[in-house]
């Protein structure tokens, strides 16, 4: 199977990570552009941008998902799935459509609840006794789409969202 990987930040390595540890072939990585942080505001990319260089991987750093040499820089690679973890910004249609099976999520919540956002602060403000991960095919809303797999696991006292995460 042919995949193109799309996210950003520490989250999303270990789905990666997972991914070029199977059988699969991933033909790309997608990645947030770099950006300054720090306390000296130096250019910095990803850490899904460092995995990447290190594992030699092809890693692609769209300013616009919608640019036509992104999207065509993709349609050659001919994936058979597009994969996300925490990328960051919405998918267009053109996108969504280019795997022949489609696109899929790891998103950090028991879907349908705390779409969108910051779902495991969210979780943690009201007090939910537990929160999970899933996995679904996406569509042209926000974090909706066919649900393939979800796991649950409970909330502990004191709990950041960081621990969670």
């Amino acid at each position: 199977m042919n995949l193109i990987f799309m996210g950003s930040p520490v989250f999303a390595l270990p789905s990666l990570e997972a991914l070029v540890n199977h059988p699969y072939r991933v033909a790309a990585v997608v990645t947030q552009p770099d950006r300054p942080r720090g306390r000296g505001r130096k250019l910095l990319p990803t850490p899904v941008k460092e995995y990447a260089q290190r594992e030699n991987l092809p890693c692609l750093e769209p300013a616009n998902l919608r640019e036509p040499a992104f999207l065509k820089a993709l349609e050659v690679l001919k994936p058979d799935l597009i994969a996300t973890a925490a990328y960051g910004k919405i998918l267009p249609p053109a996108l969504l459509a280019l795997p022949r099976l489609g696109c899929i999520n790891l998103h950090p919540s028991l879907l349908p609840l705390y779409r969108g956002a910051a779902p495991v602060q969210r979780a943690l403000m009201e007090g939910a006794p537990e929160t999970g991960a899933t996995v679904y095919l996406m569509d042209q809303g926000v974090d909706s789409g066919d649900i393939l797999l979800q796991e649950a696991f409970p909330l502990l006292p004191g709990e950041t969202a960081g621990e969670v995460m």
